[in-house]
């Protein structure tokens, strides 16, 4: 949805999100305003600071994950201290990062002026959530990188910390703004809280999954050490075709994990109230997505291939008609959340 009359800043937000996140710039779109332009600047801050914890090796040492946690608060000449960030960030960036990527981080001035612009109450949530995620990225690093690699995480739990940071802190940032922008859906805080941190841990250990390979091949594994050493494997292992077998058990099990946090996750879409369709939406387009790229990874040993597993686009389209025509409907939801869980192993469904 975009307004009439936009600021530059706004519009430059809403061009740069499907650049940056081809999933996102889907279902955010959905969201009513304001809140359509609110998740867009809060996404693409926290996409700010994936790219300094990914792409910046010097971020860390650098303070420059402090300093844009610092900025999300909108302080004190905050729009000087912006452009003085990007000044110094810049440099920091390897040669190989993402033009998109470059383009939004020199773009943090234009993304703080659009969120500067929005309602006040927005605020506190998108301040607390780029806080949180900082630190927790400098906490995850100071743990367990070493000279710019993470050799897996100790166990289950640390991967769960991990996902809370970059993406369960999320839910609970959106759970505020949907609870503070709907009376109707302030009317269910308990439930949605309880659930908030499940929404955004589903779709990251999922993504984590998926991206085994293409993080493995930039020096990164977020998987639990713990469970790859039961298997005989380590992260220097994990994609020697020797071992696939092995790796592929081990994803098996880690699968059904992600499917226990996907469950809890649909619950919580279910929970939003369905006379706020948008919002519904906005939740069930990438939790399904999840489901068809979980299916895709489980019992399939092309994961650890360097060509990545993707979903197909007429699966991706018709899910969401699909979700679309289902969207009021409890009953028909659950039924299409059981028809897609049920796909084979390593196969997308199909309808």
């Amino acid at each position: 949805m975009v307004a009439t009359g936009e600021s530059s800043g706004a519009l430059f937000c809403r061009t740069q999100l499907p650049r940056v996140s081809r999933t996102f710039a889907l279902n955010i779109p959905l969201l009513p305003e304001p809140l359509d332009l609110t998740v867009t600047v809060a996404y693409l801050l926290c996409r700010i600071a994936d790219t300094l914890e990914d792409e910046a090796p010097g971020a860390l040492q650098g303070g420059l994950l402090d300093e844009l946690a610092d900025l999300a608060e909108l302080g004190k000449d905050w729009d000087s201290r912006a452009r003085s960030f990007v000044r110094r960030a810049k440099p920091t960036l390897r040669a190989e990062t993402p033009v998109a990527e470059a383009e939004l981080l020199a773009g943090t001035p234009t993304v703080l002026e659009t969120l500067a612009s929005l309602p006040s109450w927005v605020h506190p949530h998108i301040a607390r959530c780029v806080r949180t995620m900082t630190g927790g990225m400098k906490h995850i690093q100071q743990a367990y990188a070493k000279e710019g690699r993470v050799e897996g995480l100790p166990d289950l739990q640390a991967t769960f910390l991990y996902c809370y940071y970059v993406a369960g802190v999320v839910g609970e940032m959106l759970t505020g703004l949907f609870i503070d922008s709907s009376p109707a859906v302030a009317a269910r805080r308990a439930p949605l809280t309880q659930r908030a941190l499940a929404f955004g841990r589903a779709l990251q250990l999922t993504n984590i999954l998926k991206d085994v390979r293409e993080d493995l091949d930039r020096g990164i594994c977020w998987l639990p050490r713990d469970r790859m050493a039961a298997h005989g494997l380590e992260p220097a292992t994990l994609a020697l075709p020797a071992h696939r077998m092995q790796a592929v058990e081990m994803m098996h099990e880690l699968v059904a994990v992600a499917r226990r946090e996907l469950e809890v996750a649909f619950e919580y879409s279910l929970t939003l109230p369905a006379e706020e369709p948008g919002l519904r939406l906005f939740c069930l387009y990438p939790l399904f997505f999840a489901v068809l790229t979980l299916n895709a990874v489980e019992g399939n040993p092309a994961v650890f291939d360097p060509e990545p597993v993707k979903m197909r686009r007429e699966s991706v389209r018709m899910l969401m008609l699909l979700t679309q025509e289902r969207v009021a409907s409890d009953e028909a939801l659950r039924q299409l959340y059981a028809d897609c869980s049920a796909a084979p192993q390593g196969a997308e469904a199909v309808w």
